[in-house]
């Protein structure tokens, strides 16, 4: 690693971001820690770090090149990331393409249903208060967004799932749902922040029929199905096929 970094800034649940020796950029460090149900279910797995930190450059990078703008600037190390400091916004954007999880216990919509055009969920950040669905009304009343970023969070989530859905179809998987952290940089532009990887994106295997052993992403912690860091393997051994190797930080 050759950037130094400084002091600890803030510890989420996965990351820990330090400061580095320029203003606009933070190095982040993936840790080996999974969570599940704002952390009541914890544990750690050995490799988890490296995998999500090289599939989120990976995927990164893939949306760069397609004109979605990040916060990612390279790699400092196997499991280190420099990025640009954001703000970042508190709202947990959900695109979901496929219908399961929270959607399906919350409404009479069944498990696997196709949802065209994919349905967009915002939530408020917030632990404490268990990450509560927000209205339209409610990020009015909580003057979190103005209206034009709100259409513009919009705009941009569902131009990152116009390449990242295909994307992981030509890999064999199904895109059902994920989410977004957005910040704006110093020059107030939006960017897609924290990180892309199987803890925030659901992918089901399209040729495997059972509906426990389809799944390749945080849902195997989370049910207890185990083989988690073996299905974030195969995830990352799918996408490097396509992005052979990340760049390097300068």
């Amino acid at each position: 690693m050759t950037t130094i970094h400084g002091p600890l800034l803030y510890e989420g649940k996965a990351k820990r971001v330090y400061t580095t020796g320029r203003d606009e950029e933070v190095l982040v460090e993936f840790k080996n820690d999974a969570t599940a149900f704002n952390a009541k279910k914890r544990e750690q797995l050995e490799d988890k770090g490296r995998l999500n930190c090289q599939i989120s450059a990976c995927l990164f990078e893939l949306l760069e090149r397609e004109g979605i703008p990040t916060h990612y600037c390279g790699l400092e190390s196997d499991h280190w990331m420099v990025v640009q400091r954001v703000k970042v916004i508190p709202i947990e954007v959900v695109l979901r393409n496929v219908a399961t999880g929270s959607l399906c216990r919350e409404t009479p919509i069944p498990q696997g249903t196709p949802l065209e055009p994919a349905l967009m969920d915002l939530y408020y950040k917030d632990d404490d208060l268990g990450d509560p669905l927000l209205t339209d009304s409610r990020l009015s009343l909580l003057g979190l967004v103005s209206h034009e970023c709100r259409q513009e969070i919009e705009t941009l989530a569902r131009r990152v799932n116009a390449v990242l859905a295909p994307f992981f179809s030509d890999l064999n998987f199904q895109l059902v749902d994920f989410k977004l952290e957005l910040g704006l940089n110093s020059a107030g532009e939006l960017l897609v922040a924290d990180e892309i990887s199987p803890d925030t994106c659901r992918l089901w295997d399209m040729d495997i029929r059972d509906e426990k052993q389809r799944i390749f992403d945080k849902d195997r912690f989370r049910q207890d199905l185990g083989g988690v860091i073996e299905a974030y393997g195969e995830v990352y051994k799918r996408v490097q096929g396509v992005i052979p190797k990340p760049r390097n930080y300068r």
